[in-house]
This record gives structure tokens, C-alpha cells and sequence, in this order.
């Protein structure tokens, strides 16, 4: 049995999902250190302008103490619930599927849950939901060092190997490449995007075309 360990992210990109495609089951990293400017709390799409950053606005995200991940608020003092959902409606509203899965992000927003972790783990469940993914998660109860396979269970440590840069996401020399697949925006395929991009294009499809 394979078990693939990482961190929760904020509408997580393709590479996010592409390295779950050989795992059994996916287990959650909730007793990490929250660290900023990462996928965390930011997510990247695809605009007429380029890519752009989306990112959730959060409280004492930039405190020297440690916080653990789930443990995180969302600074709603902010509007930026309205702002995402503008933003994508302006960058997708084009795209063939993305009248058919709006309103679920809007219903998850629109619950206002009070921390990040509970934010990003209704959306992964709602992402496998679309892709069609009954991928079963768990959650850490404790924190857990850099894991070694034993005879029943090869626990594979991802954590961090998705990191956040400037207008995409850079992953490991490792990490699955991304094939391309039409998108709204520009002549060359950019890579590194929020799986939205692909299921917005794709639609049902999407979890198969990974």
C-alpha cells in the first residue's frame, strides 16, 4: 500500500495531483509549522494578462513564533473572496466547463470558514470530487518526521516539493511533467497552474487527461 504524505494547499496546482496518480491514499500534514509565501494560502491561474496569483489573506501568517498550518485564520477584514471569484469568473468564464463547477467554489466561500486548513480541505474534496478521484484522506495526529517504508506500507514523503515563484510553480527535477492541453491565454502552454485550468478546459475529463 502506498501512502503519499504532503501539505494542504490552497486550489492546488496539476503537479499537486499528478503525483498522487500512483498512491493509495493521501495523508495530510496538519501538525506542520505554517510557512509563508507558498502554495498554502496561493494558488496560480491563467489570465488574458498572463498568470496570476491568487492568495488568501491570513492572520499572524508573518509572526516569528510558530503556528501550526491548521491552526491558521483567514483575515476576512479583507474582501478577497469576492476578488478570487471575480477574478476567476473574468479569467474562465470563457472556457467550455466553468459554468458547471462555479457555484461549488462559490458555496465553499461563501461557508466563511474561519481557518485556512478548513478552507483548502473543502476545496481538495470538492477538486477530487470533480476529477473523479475517490481517493481516500487522512490527517496526522501528530507530527511526523521524514518517514521509512516499512514491509506493509511505503509512506512517501512529498512535503514542500511544490514550491511558489513569481507568475507559476517551480516543481523538483522529479516531480511528474505536465502535459499540455489547450488553454484561453497565448500561443505557448504555460505550466504550473491551479488544477482549475484543467478542469475548467477539460471538464469531466480532466482527471483521466492527467
Amino acid at each position: 500500500m502506498s501512502v503519499i504524505l504532503t501539505e494542504l494547499h490552497y486550489l492546488p496546482g496539476i503537479g499537486y495531483f499528478q503525483q498522487l496518480l500512483a498512491t493509495d491514499a493521501l495523508r495530510l500534514d496538519a501538525h506542520e509549522h505554517y510557512r509563508k509565501q507558498t502554495l498554502r494560502n496561493r494558488a496560480f491561474i491563467l489570465t488574458a494578462q498572463g498568470p496570476q496569483v491568487l492568495t488568501v489573506p491570513v492572520l499572524d501568517g508573518a509572526s516569528a513564533t510558530k503556528i501550526a498550518t491548521s491552526a491558521i485564520e483567514i483575515d476576512y477584514r479583507q474582501n478577497w473572496r469576492h476578488r478570487h471569484l471575480r477574478t476567476l469568473q473574468t479569467a474562465y468564464g470563457g472556457s467550455p466547463y466553468f459554468s458547471y463547477y462555479a457555484d461549488y467554489l462559490t458555496d465553499i466561500y461563501a461557508r466563511r470558514p474561519a481557518r485556512l486548513w478548513d478552507l483548502n480541505l473543502d476545496l481538495l474534496r470538492l477538486l477530487l470530487r470533480c476529477l473523479r478521484w475517490p481517493l481516500p484522506l487522512e490527517l496526522t495526529s501528530e507530527y511526523h518526521a521524514p518517514a521509512q517504508p516499512t514491509a506493509s506500507t511505503a509512506l512517501l514523503d512529498r512535503r514542500d516539493r511544490l514550491t511558489a515563484k513569481t507568475g507559476t510553480t517551480a516543481a523538483r527535477p522529479d516531480s511528474p511533467s505536465q502535459r499540455p492541453y489547450r488553454q484561453l491565454f497565448g500561443p505557448a502552454f504555460v505550466p504550473g497552474l491551479s488544477v482549475l485550468d484543467l478542469l475548467f478546459m477539460q471538464g469531466p475529463a480532466a482527471g483521466r487527461f492527467l
